[in-house]
């Protein structure tokens, strides 16, 4: 028997680098609603007091970026100076301008915005098509942020980590070996020598958070590692600066597969980056769901000026039914890869993107994630039968 372990992270919505990913991601709906071409390229940095939001961005439409800014940070909940970062008094700097003409000679006519390889994946681990690991770090993740906002565990800060490292026996994961919970908290969970959380605080992160997000996945064997360093009242922007692009493979696959390098947030869809890993997840999906293989890596690659992407690679890591060669026809065939037909094809132009900018690209069933359809299943089912 194969044995094996491996692990993937997340972050709460608190995280600086989150906080940052969510403004620019704000910065591009804010733009899209009123100016779908848009060119928007936005960037935001963060530290103790300060935000700092740059870029280029060329609309004929205006974003008041002080106010789009001191809103989502509030929705974050970095609404108390207790927290070490306050969406009312926190200085905020914008030096934002136009994209360069350069730039946009090739992309108005159709081109891709820069060069880049861009992957796409999808596996049988989940219904989601997703690898399991990233998708149960998600899951505690998120419900850090759920029982704080509810109040079901009140002295919870913003910030906050997750990982989950899972067995696998043969390929298939089997269970959860150990978890990680790290999160922001004020001081009244603090033991008497006020350098570790209390026993009763642990206990109810572990039972409240990691046993009701992960389940039939843990057992009596299970390792949990919760504030590892005793406490963690120092957080979000106070503690550790944060910026845009920084969290790309908890953006992604959990470190499953390769990633391109590039990041997501804050770029409108004619940056491959972004549009060209959307399609490539879409094309991976689609072909799992319809039997062509278990396991399947898309990688794509373009050019800057140019529409067509420059190469088609595929690896169904030896569980595919036809051979790579057929399966690159079968994407050609039934998927348009220019940036204008991925455009099109997701409708991409459109506000959706703060959403992504926390717990993932990927997996998630929200109507506005156009990339996660299987609207392509039939067809390309009828057409592998006859290769």
């Amino acid at each position: 028997m194969e044995k094996f372990f491996f692990t993937s992270e997340s972050v709460t919505e608190g995280h600086p680098d989150k906080v940052c990913d969510q403004i620019s991601d704000s910065v591009l709906d804010e733009v899209l609603k009123n100016d779908p071409a848009g060119r928007v390229a936005c960037e935001t940095y963060v530290t103790m007091g300060l935000l700092i939001v740059g870029g280029e961005i060329t609309t004929h439409t205006y974003v008041d970026i002080h106010k789009l800014a001191r809103n989502v940070i509030k929705e974050i909940g970095y609404t108390h100076p207790k927290y070490g970062f306050d969406y009312q008094t926190c200085a905020i700097v914008n030096t934002i301008h136009s994209q360069s003409p350069d730039i946009a000679m090739g992309v108005d006519t159709g081109g891709a915005g820069d060069q880049g390889i861009m992957f796409g994946y999808a596996c049988k681990e989940t219904k989601d098509y997703m690898p399991l690991p990233i998708s149960l770090a998600h899951g505690l993740s998120k419900r850090l942020s759920e029982v704080r906002k509810k109040g079901i565990l009140k002295y919870l800060g913003p910030d906050g980590k997750s990982q989950v490292t899972m067995e696998y026996h043969n390929s298939k994961p089997v269970r959860v070996d150990s978890v990680v919970l790290a999160s922001q908290h004020t001081s009244e969970i603090l033991d008497k020598t006020g350098e570790h959380i209390t026993a009763k605080a642990r206990k109810e992160l572990i039972d409240v958070v990691a046993k009701e997000v992960l389940k039939g996945w843990i057992d009596k064997d299970t390792k949990y590692y919760v504030n590892q360093t005793g406490k963690f009242l120092i957080g979000g922007p106070q503690s550790d600066t944060g910026m845009t692009g920084r969290k790309i493979i908890v953006d992604t696959y959990g470190g499953s597969v390769p990633h391109g390098g590039g990041a997501f947030s804050g770029k409108d869809p004619t940056k491959v980056d972004r549009s060209a890993a959307y399609m490539s997840r879409y094309i991976a999906k689609n072909l799992v769901a319809a039997g062509v293989a278990d396991r399947c890596c898309i990688q794509l690659s373009y050019v800057i000026g140019y529409a067509d992407p420059l190469s088609i690679f595929v690896d169904t890591f030896g569980t595919g039914k036809l051979h790579e060669a057929q399966i690159v026809k079968l994407i050609r065939d039934n998927f348009k890869l220019t940036p204008k037909g991925i455009i099109e094809s997701l409708n991409l132009l459109r506000p959706i993107y703060r959403k992504t900018a926390a717990y993932g690209h990927f997996g998630r069933p929200d109507p506005e994630f156009t990339w996660e359809a299987l609207d392509k299943v039939d067809a390309l089912k009828k057409q592998a039968s006859r290769l």
